[in-house]
């Protein structure tokens, strides 16, 4: 009974940061209609910007942080002017593939740069862990649940409680309507690209200080937990993406526990399939 708790709550804090990926992906598919499949590469170009900043000044964790964002920023940018803002005529699948192309080159950009190579990323040791009765919080879980979790209050005070979430949410529900009520569809558009971005790139920091490490691979493995988060809360919902990311880390914890680790990301690959194939909420219209 311990071990099936302490993995419930080990599930609940790692959820946290897939939630964030989730939001990220949400945020662009919410109000552009249109699936970016380069999220994920682009979190991976930030971690190595953060991972070598780390190594050139040790002990700087917050240039690592604004090296991380800041990259992954960059190429949000690189992102939505190839293949969004150029192709915004063009219907939604010649979008998609385009972000896949793009996903190759960040991918490949990496690869030629690392060589495949497995990157340390700095932690604060300094944290200390926590004991709650026979439960053990880890200082790198307990940091990754409370920094994913301030940031998801931030977000959803930003699009629930600001004229600018109002504007984002009525982008989402009709563009055509938001436009009539002098709503700059383009602006929103892209700034919404930007925040999914600047997310991304701290759901990165996130994760990349629990693991200390970054790979190559890193961008397939963010982009398949973003995106079964999503659909496991429904396409185009905020709230259905944060329960989406908690139920996957959970179900993760419980298999990697029941199972061992080599069923782990398997279950993460067989949860996003089932959820395409069975669940009519991640087939339906976006709703922020």
């Amino acid at each position: 009974m311990v071990d099936f708790l302490q993995a419930l709550v080990d599930g609940v804090m790692l959820g946290a940061t897939y939630s964030l990926l989730g939001l990220g992906f949400t945020l662009i598919f919410g109000v552009l209609r249109r699936l970016n499949l380069a999220f994920g590469p682009t979190i991976l170009v930030g971690i190595y910007a953060g991972s070598h900043v780390g190594l050139a000044w040790p002990g700087a964790l917050w240039a690592v942080v604004a090296a991380t964002v800041v990259a992954a920023i960059l190429c949000g940018i690189y992102v939505e002017r190839c293949s969004f803002r150029a192709l915004a005529r063009q219907a939604p699948v010649v979008s998609m593939i385009s972000t896949f192309a793009v996903w190759m080159q960040l991918q490949e950009l990496v690869s030629l740069f690392e060589a495949s190579r497995t990157m340390p990323y700095p932690s604060p040791a300094w944290l200390p862990a926590l004991t709650v009765g026979p439960i053990l919080l880890r200082s790198d879980a307990l940091l990754m649940w409370s920094g994913a979790t301030a940031i998801m209050l931030a977000l959803f005070v930003l699009l629930y409680r600001t004229r600018f979430g109002t504007a984002v949410r009525a982008v989402a529900d009709s563009s055509e309507a938001a436009a009539l009520m002098g709503v700059n569809v383009s602006v929103i558009g892209a700034t919404a690209f930007l925040l999914a971005s600047t997310v991304g790139g701290l759901a990165g920091v996130l994760i990349a200080q629990s693991q200390q490490q970054v790979t190559p691979y890193f961008g397939l493995w963010a982009t398949v937990k973003g995106l079964t988060a999503m659909l496991l809360g429904g396409a185009g919902s905020l709230p259905g993406a944060v329960a989406g990311g908690v139920i996957l880390g959970v179900v993760e914890t419980q298999t990697l526990w029941h199972f061992g680790g080599q069923w782990r990301d398997l279950a993460s690959f067989a949860l996003l399939f089932l959820v395409i194939a069975l669940s009519p909420r991640a087939r339906s219209e976006p709703t922020l």
